[in-house]
């Protein structure tokens, strides 16, 4: 283990975030690399338990107490070599991960002093040793030694799709990406604003996986051009990993289709184009507006933090459900994920939050036919049901809604025209334990199958995906 006394003499290292007034003015990344003596005193934390909850915690298995002593021990090197054992972007998950191994880590356990606990900082700690690692130059390409000449199509280029293709190449099979934007990375480029994950980190790993023989098509609309049943008749196995693209949507609230009326993803992919270059000006730039986002979640704070950026004379965020509690219930029990009170980054810089409160329609400019105002009711929770409260209307001015309510599973339609890939009553794509879907050599993985998900479960399933492909090819 770290240090015997570590995690009693060393508080919970906090967040490095830049200052506010600073990171407003420009899309760099809000969170810093934490430096080597405090990422030292954070590994040192680290108890070695028996049983390491935090292992289990994680999707993909990393070896967190083995890889924490390594940085308290000054073994850089080492701790990069167990990471990368079972994590094949750890720059992904050391900046977007919820990190549901700090909540299952037995740091975690709260006491009255610390409600939240204080688990070791193991997301900073991933980023630590990545970044180590890209400066030292010990990220270095791994060509296969002989090629099997199985072709093996992966449309997709987000995190399950990455990973499934990075572990089919390593052992021989060329892997083709197909990709509908101009760029590779799926929403870890166009969906994720810049100041969570600047965009020379997915390059610089894409260069990696190209170098290794991993081929990165883009521009390519599977399902169009190429169709889903002519990609397959050319590759011995296709792999769907698109995500769960399709947007949960307003319903039943007369005025959703004003002006003045975006999703979220349209919203953050503009702004993401702008910022990458490959447009000039986004078309829903909110700047000297008023805004208000429908959804709690991450996305919604994404999007708090962009029109934060772009000027916005006034943001509210708000969310249908009640707040969570500010500790965990008895319901809630460690070691599982802690459903607690939260601020993001892109909440402490600014706007209102809101809770509990339920839309229940759009106003519009009489003459103009623009969205100018939000109705809506405060709710409660009674007998597991949201209950309005008399009383509580309530108009709020708006200029700009966003809608940041969800996705509700993948764009299936072409899957089954052209290949008749079964789902189930979510519209996700139906796998077996191996992945595969009822279509002979067409598998899945990532939210296309789950649903809306974490980053790390999208890489744990392309990295077994990968494994069971390997198994069908050979």
């Amino acid at each position: 283990m770290g240090k015997v006394t570590g995690f009693i003499e060393w508080p919970r290292g906090a967040p490095h975030r830049r200052a506010i007034g600073e990171r407003l003015r420009d899309w760099r990344e809000v969170e810093t690399t934490a430096d080597p003596a405090e990422s030292k005193q954070q590994g040192g934390r680290c108890m070695d338990c028996g049983v390491p909850f935090c292992t289990q915690g994680c999707p993909l298995g990393n070896p967190i107490p083995d890889f924490a002593d390594a940085v308290y021990t000054d073994r850089w090197l080492d701790a990069h070599r167990q990471l990368a054992v079972t994590n094949e972007f750890p720059e992904f998950t050391g900046r977007l991960c919820p990190a549901p191994c700090e909540g299952a880590c037995v740091l975690a356990i709260p006491d009255a002093a610390h409600p939240l606990g204080e688990p070791v900082t193991i997301e900073a700690l991933e980023r630590a040793i990545i970044e180590r690692a890209f400066a030292e130059g010990w990220v270095v390409p791994r060509p296969p030694k002989s090629r099997t000449n199985k072709r093996v199509a992966i449309v997709g280029s987000g995190p399950a799709g990455l990973a499934a293709a990075a572990h089919l190449n390593r052992v021989g099979h060329t892997a083709i990406v197909y990709e509908a934007a101009k760029r590779p990375g799926g929403l870890l480029r166009y969906g994720i604003p810049d100041f969570k994950m600047e965009k020379h980190v997915i390059d610089r790993r894409l260069a990696i996986l190209a170098a290794e023989g991993v081929e990165l098509r883009c521009g390519v609309t599977v399902g169009k051009r190429p169709s889903w049943k002519q990609l397959r008749s050319d590759h011995d196995a296709v792999i769907i990993a698109i995500g769960a693209q399709r947007p949960r949507e307003l319903v039943d609230v007369p005025g959703r289709d004003l002006d003045g009326v975006v999703l979220a993803m349209d919203y953050l992919t503009e702004q993401n184009e702008v910022v990458g270059g490959e447009r000039e000006a986004a078309r829903y730039d909110v700047k000297g507006k008023r805004v208000i986002i429908l959804g709690g979640g991450d996305t919604g704070s994404d999007c708090l933090g962009t029109a934060l950026r772009q000027g916005a004379a006034h943001v509210s965020q708000i969310e249908l459900m009640p707040a969570p509690p500010p500790a965990r219930p008895t319901t809630n029990p460690w070691p599982a994920w802690p459903l607690v009170f939260r601020t993001s980054s892109s909440q402490e810089e600014g706007g209102e939050r809101a809770f509990a409160f339920r839309t229940t329609r759009l106003e519009a400019d009489a003459e103009t036919n623009k969205l100018v105002a939000l109705h809506g009711v405060h709710v409660e929770l009674r007998d597991g049901a949201l209950v309005d409260i008399p009383g509580s209307e309530l108009r709020l001015p708006v200029d700009t809604l966003i809608l940041a309510l969800g996705f509700v599973g993948p764009d299936s339609a072409p899957l089954v025209e052209q290949l008749g890939v079964a789902l189930d009553a979510r519209s996700n794509i139906i796998v077996d334990k191996q992945f595969a879907t009822n279509v002979r050599g067409v598998f899945c993985a990532g939210d296309a199958h789950r649903g809306a998900s974490l980053i790390v479960w999208a890489i744990a399933e392309g990295r077994d995906l990968a494994r069971a492909v390997d198994t069908y090819l050979r």
